[in-house]
C-alpha cells in the first residue's frame, strides 16, 4: 500500500508502522544497540518524541513531556496521538523556526518530522533484529531529493559521512548509506 498524500495521512501511516515496531519490543530490547552510533533502541524512540515536541513550541504548541524511559510503548502511543491531533486540526497555526522559516504547522511536521519517523524505523527495526522495509520507490525518491542538497545536509550535522554501497545496491541500502548508516550493520543477535 502506498503512503497517503496528506500530511495527516502520511503521519498516520508512518507512525503506525513505527508503532508496530515499538509494540514488538520486549523489555530487554530497549538496551540493544542501534545503527546510530551511541544510541540504543530506546534512544531512537526518545529522539523522535523529544525533538519534535520541542520543535512544536515554534507554533505555540506546548505538549507535556513524556517519560519514554519509564514506558516506551505508552509514551510513544501518547506522542503519536498528540502529533496526529495537531495534524488532524492544524487550525491555521504557523510554525516559526530560525532554521526552517515560517510554515503551516502541518506542512512543517510533514517536512521535518514524519520523514524522520519513516527513516528511523530502519534504525529501530535493525536494533530489534527485524527486517526493515522502507519501500524501494520511496527510498529512491527521498535519495533523489536529498542528493542536490548533500553538502547542506552534511553541514547540518543531521547525517554522518556517507557509507559507500555498491552501485547495484537496493534503493533502501543506497539511502541508508547516503545518510551515514551502514546497510550491512547488524546487531550481535543478527550477526
Amino acid at each position: 500500500m502506498a503512503a497517503p498524500q496528506s500530511p495527516a495521512g502520511r503521519h498516520a501511516y508512518d507512525a503506525a508502522r513505527f508503532t508496530g515496531l515499538v509494540e514488538s519490543a520486549s523489555a530487554g530490547d530497549w538496551a540493544r544497540p542501534s545503527p546510530v552510533e551511541g544510541w540504543t533502541a530506546l534512544d531512537v524512540v526518545k529522539h523522535l518524541v523529544e525533538w519534535s515536541r520541542g520543535f512544536l513550541t515554534g507554533a505555540g504548541i506546548e505538549l507535556p513531556a513524556l517519560d519514554v524511559g519509564a514506558d516506551p510503548v505508552a509514551a510513544w502511543k501518547q506522542h503519536v496521538a498528540d502529533i496526529q491531533a495537531v495534524l488532524d486540526d492544524p487550525a491555521g497555526r504557523v510554525l516559526s523556526n530560525p532554521h526552517t522559516g515560517d510554515k503551516p504547522v502541518d506542512v512543517a511536521i510533514d517536512a521535518f518530522y514524519t520523514d524522520d519517523v519513516w527513516m528511523h524505523s530502519w534504525d529501530l527495526a535493525e536494533a530489534l533484529g527485524r527486517e526493515p522495509d522502507l519501500g524501494e520507490e520511496r527510498c529512491r525518491s527521498a535519495l533523489a531529493a536529498m542528493k542536490p542538497m548533500e553538502q547542506m545536509l552534511r553541514d547540518s550535522g543531521q547525517f554522518g559521512p556517507a557509507v559507500p554501497v555498491a552501485d547495484e545496491a537496493s534503493a533502501q541500502d543506497r539511502l541508508m548509506g547516503f545518510i551515514g548508516r551502514d546497510p550491512a550493520w547488524r546487531t550481535s543477535a543478527q550477526a
